[in-house]
Parts: C-alpha cells; structure tokens; sequence
C-alpha cells in the first residue's frame, strides 16, 4: 500500500472512529485496531493526536469535494431546480450512506473551538465547500455568490446537524430526496433572491 493510500485509510479509519466513539475514544491504537494494522502504525504517520484530527479535517474536507465535484460532473451546468434535486440527492447520500463522516465533522469542528492549533485546518477544509457553493451559485445566476455561498453552507450544515445530532434525531428517519428537493429548492430561492 502506498504512503498517501495508507494515509487515507489511517484518516478514514480515525473518522469512523470519532463517528462511533467521539474522540474519546480517538487514540492510535484504537486507529490501528480500526484499520486493521499493526501496533504503532497510525502514530508512525501522525505522530501526535493533533495530527491525526488534522488528518480528519482534511480528509473530510477531500470526500465531501469529491462528492460535490462527482455531483457537478454528473449534472453539469444545471438551472435551480436541477441544483435542488442534485443537491437533495447529496444530502441524503450525507444523511445516509455518509452519515459517519458528518457525524465525525461535526464532533472534529467542535473540538477545534477548544484547539485552536487545529483551526487553520478546520477553516482549510471548509474554504472548500463554501468555493464550490459559490461556484454554484454563481453558475445559477446569484447576484453575491460568496455571500449566498455562506448562507447555503450554513443551512446545509443546520439541516445536516439537526436531522443527525439534533433533539429528535434519534426518533425521526432521515428525510427522503422528495421532501430534501423541496427543503433545498426553498432555500436555493432564498439565496438567489439575496
């Protein structure tokens, strides 16, 4: 396995870990077990805690990106309501399938309130989500796109945070595209009216 391969199955094995413990329960050894390695290998590439939730942030920060350019390249250049159906799909895939790593974010985000050695990453990883949002929204047509992307990140990681970690997370399932499409097309108005 290759040195970036083994990386990203270090940091992907420390997010399932964050998802599925907190970061209590985030120690090498507990990596190592994850990821299926022998003793000592996550600390040989992140020597410290702090390099391994660095590792997290950026990791993160990569799937979402990718998840997001693989939505654009699936729907090319697309009118709003095209946006608020591809967009609805990529929230429930992050509501579902992906629901571990936003769960880890958002445990990994708070900790960086705390930490402030782990901030420039943090604000690495979220530079690239609020650059496609505004591409997007330049695309479509926003008359601010930076500011609009700022608002429609916002209410991405509130509908994300509340149907995850909310109060009534736990009894409510995750919302399904056709009523996500009518979530997204409301707030895509909102932005584009802005």
């Amino acid at each position: 396995m290759s040195l970036p391969d083994r990386r990203d199955l270090i940091a992907d094995a420390a997010i399932s870990t964050v998802a599925s413990a907190g970061l209590r329960g985030l120690t090498h050894r507990a990596v190592d077990t994850a990821a299926g390695l022998p003793a000592g290998s996550t600390s040989y590439y992140f020597r410290t805690r702090s390099a391994l939730i660095s590792a997290c942030y950026l990791r993160l920060a990569a799937l979402s990106v990718a998840d997001v350019d693989r939505w654009q390249a699936e729907h090319g250049a697309p009118d709003p309501d095209s946006a608020a159906e591809a967009l609805a799909a990529l929230l429930h895939h992050w509501l579902t399938a992906a629901r571990d790593r936003q769960l880890a974010r958002f445990e990994l985000s708070l900790e960086a309130t705390r930490r402030p050695e782990l901030r420039a990453d943090l604000e690495t990883a979220g530079l690239a989500a609020r650059s496609r949002a505004t591409t997007l929204l330049a695309s479509l047509g926003a008359p601010r796109p930076e500011q609009s992307a700022e608002l429609l990140v916002a209410w991405t990681d509130g509908l994300l945070y509340d149907r995850l970690a909310g109060a009534p997370a736990a009894s409510r399932p995750a919302p399904d595209v056709t009523e996500l499409t009518s979530v997204v097309r409301r707030m895509l108005a909102a932005v584009l009216a802005a």
